[in-house]
């Protein structure tokens, strides 16, 4: 099993951008960044959750520790395609996300409860990642896929300082209908048409070439989740 970056612990701050002030920050971000490796994604993303939503009702409470379950892809996956199951936690402002890499056949058996094929060949995260899984999966009762989401990414890292990362998301659809990643990108649009919702993801303090630009612009803040605001 093949991971990309399985392991993830960071600060993330969003903001929700207009049209004007999405152009007027894009020639500072050019500046002081370079798209990343995967400069442009389409990401598909299967949360799940208990018949009562009890994950999502939890999150939307705004507790000092949350967690999440979803199956996440780049692009429309076929059976054979790599997936990544993701737990993703948040405890006093500090995301943590885990995840693997599976086929897509097989990451849907997983989740929902049945055996994968010999571990033997996994490293030790990997290894570790998979009884988390496990323990999030026996701790619930009755996972399932209850919400699709998808949207399209752009992503950047600092020049300067690489473990800077910043990503734009448009076009954020879900359904609650026909929850197979194989079935595609479409669904109920979740922003306005010229709305984008920017994540800043850092280590410590953000750069203050940022800090002053987003003072200058305008640009504050927001609490915002994907999942939350589709089951809103």
């Amino acid at each position: 099993m093949e991971n990309y970056q399985a392991v993830f612990k960071r600060k993330e701050i969003k903001y929700l951008l207009s049209r004007e002030k999405r152009n007027a920050l894009l020639p500072i971000l050019e500046a002081h960044m370079e798209p990343d490796a995967f400069a442009h994604s389409s990401i598909s993303n299967l949360y799940y959750d208990t018949p009562d939503f009890r994950m999502v009702r939890r999150s939307l409470e705004k507790p000092m520790y949350k967690e999440k379950l979803r199956l996440r892809s780049y692009g429309t996956p076929e059976d054979t395609s790599t997936v990544f199951p993701e737990i993703k936690k948040k405890a006093m402002g500090i995301v943590y996300k885990r995840r693997i890499s599976l086929p897509y056949q097989e990451s849907v058996s997983f989740l929902s409860g049945q055996q994968i094929a010999s571990t033997d060949m996994c490293d030790g995260t990997t290894r570790q990642i998979l009884h988390e899984l496990d323990w999030m999966l026996a701790s619930y009762k009755d996972l399932a896929p209850r919400v699709f989401l998808s949207y399209e990414r752009d992503s950047y890292k600092g020049i300067s300082d690489p473990s800077l990362r910043l990503t734009l998301d448009q076009d954020i659809l879900f359904r609650t209908d026909r929850l197979d990643l194989r079935e595609g990108t479409f669904g109920e649009a979740i922003l306005l048409p010229d709305q984008t919702l920017m994540e800043v993801k850092i280590s410590n303090a953000a750069p203050l070439w940022l800090a002053q630009a987003l003072s200058e612009i305008g640009i504050f803040p927001v609490s915002f989740s994907k999942y939350g605001r589709a089951y809103e």
